[in-house]
């Protein structure tokens, strides 16, 4: 029995001191109830309680580069960045996209009792972009999201004919990583003021904006469902917020780090801050912190991309893109998106990102008979991120002051981290 006292749980909209008992993989009580001998007793001395997070974007680079990452590390992170749920992306050496790859993949992930690893298969075969991936033997094994994360369908009609498909697969689901590489280039961070100052190619906003646009006509036209990854742009928030006034099944995600930062932060030219799609304007952070809080974004996910150290190494336009996320998350949506507003948190880091991946033991309300998926978060704990759990540590937070701090996060009614408490 795991028994957490005085922690601050959001009830039926009212925020109440409350004692949660555990029992189990359930939680059995939430209110004042008396302590059981020889429960495991954890004061929360008034942090947040809620549904462990769940991160709809992860690469955990297993199998084919598991220098980066692996299974294993990628999920001791995660719990020590309060998730109890992740979606691996599938562009792994070789890729998720029939039904040999997803079994293999499914399999290494049921091995992890930590934390559920929900496995993505690609949208076309080999992530090449030229024929649809095998959908039907990925489906049977048990893949429900599709996407060739890294790339965008590039051929319009492919990927009509991909929504059509799925349409008809139920809880399929289309994600998008949203660029037209042909505008986009080999650029190397948002085309702006501080790259025109720099002298580096850049990645204009508008190659995100035409992929967004068309990919949501597209879903208009043939109902599938379809969720835009890792949005970075004003436009396509606002073309977003279009789809879903006229009641389209379209739902988006942003990074903690396109939250927090825009691309001043690049004058350093620090290889830790060179992702896909780039730190963009200030003007497009503004949007996107407003569309977090105002619920037209739905998700937050870390997009956590794990590369070794000596990969970083180089200069800035040598790095490969990508920065870790998981254990940072948390502290960085409280930090700069959502202040104190405990609801708003929970609903992008945990209960959103559930529905869209169809994770029904994930993202429940704190109540008695809810599955004890869960995080205790301190809101005001300040902190400095500095080595991490993941193999990589190519954190865009690394000796950055954050506030807000995961304490524990219960997985299934186990501690599977607890490295805040102390």
């Amino acid at each position: 029995m795991i028994v957490i006292r005085n922690a601050s749980v959001l009830r039926a909209h009212e925020i109440e001191l409350c004692t949660v008992v555990i029992e189990g993989d359930t939680i059995t009580s939430v209110g004042t109830e008396p302590v059981a001998n020889g429960a495991r007793v954890i004061e929360a001395n008034g942090a947040w309680l809620g549904p462990g997070l769940v991160d709809l974007h992860v690469h955990l680079r297993d199998p084919g580069q598991t220098w980066k990452e692996d299974v294993g590390s990628g999920s001791r992170a995660a719990a020590a960045g309060g998730f109890t749920a992740m979606v691996a992306m599938p562009n792994t050496v070789p890729p998720v996209d029939g039904g040999s790859s997803a079994v293999a993949a499914l399999e290494r992930a049921r091995a992890v009792d930590t934390i559920d690893i929900v496995v993505a298969g690609t949208l076309t075969e080999g992530r090449a972009g030229k024929a649809m991936a095998g959908f039907d033997a990925m489906y049977e094994a048990g893949v429900r999201v599709f996407s060739d994360d890294g790339n965008a369908v590039p051929e319009a009609g492919l990927l009509r004919r991909i929504m059509a498909y799925l349409r008809d697969l139920p809880g399929a689901l289309v994600a998008e990583h949203a660029e037209d590489h042909s505008i986009a280039g080999e650029g190397h961070m948002h085309e702006g003021m501080v790259s025109a100052r720099l002298g580096i190619a850049g990645l204009p906003g508008v190659a995100e904006d035409v992929i967004v646009a068309r990919d949501i006509a597209i879903a208009a036209e043939t109902g599938a469902s379809l969720h835009i990854q890792h949005v970075s742009t004003a436009r396509s928030v606002e073309l977003i917020e279009d789809a879903r006034t006229a009641g389209l099944s379209v739902t988006s995600e942003v990074t903690p780090h396109h939250l927090a930062l825009d691309d001043s932060a690049l004058e350093g030219l620090d290889p830790n801050l060179k992702m896909y799609p780039p730190l963009r304007s200030a003007e497009d952070r503004a949007a996107l912190r407003s569309a977090v809080r105002d619920g037209v974004i739905d998700a937050i996910a870390t997009d956590h991309a794990p590369h070794a150290p000596s990969e970083k190494a180089v200069p800035f336009e040598e790095a490969p893109r990508g920065v870790i996320g998981l254990e940072t998350a948390a502290a960085a949506v409280a930090s700069f998106a959502v202040g104190d507003d405990q609801r708003i948190f929970f609903d992008r880091t945990s209960v959103a990102p559930a529905r869209i991946a169809g994770l029904e033991r994930q993202g429940r309300e704190v109540e008695a008979g809810s599955p004890a998926n869960l995080v205790l978060f301190d809101p005001a704990r300040r902190w400095v991120p500095g080595s991490f759990a993941s193999k990589s540590q190519n954190s865009p937070f690394a000796g950055m002051e954050l506030t807000g701090r995961v304490l524990a996060t219960i997985y299934e009614g186990r501690i599977s981290y607890e490295g805040g408490l102390a």
